[in-house]
């Protein structure tokens, strides 16, 4: 089975990154009116997790995180009402690789959430081997 070819894989949060933003979130997080499963699994505090860091450097495609007003504006359209995410870019297609849902079910876990990324990549790579009535290509 022939694994897709990934050019970047990008998280993207479901807050903004300016100041403003980034304090909305904090007293939104604290009253219990504000959720990001990817803030969780990334970051510890106000620092990223040494986890996570470890965890980009092992994947082929580059792991990069944005904010909501830090994505281009074809990501956005792409991601509008889909935060948090992973998305999986290649050759000018977009896929979401893993969703809300999925990422909270990774419990705040570095490793979960690795381990849930490299299925999603395996299942994406074999979904695009079949027609879409499900024969092989």
């Amino acid at each position: 089975m022939a694994t897709i070819k990934l050019s970047r894989i990008v998280g993207v949060y479901n807050a903004e990154g300016s100041l403003r933003g980034e304090l909305s979130y904090l007293v939104g997080k604290l009253l219990g009116t504000a959720s990001c499963a990817l803030c969780d699994i990334t970051h510890h505090g106000l620092g990223e997790k040494a986890a996570f860091k470890s965890c980009r450097s092992r994947f082929a495609a580059p792991i990069e995180t944005l904010h909501l007003d830090e994505q281009d504006e074809e990501l956005r359209q792409f991601t509008r009402g889909k935060t948090p995410c992973i998305v999986g870019i290649a050759e000018q297609r977009t896929w979401v690789l893993l969703d809300a849902e999925a990422l909270k079910k990774c419990e705040q876990s570095v490793e979960r959430f690795e381990e849930a990324l490299r299925q999603a990549i395996l299942s994406l790579s074999a979904s695009c081997e079949q027609l879409p009535d499900g024969t092989p290509r």
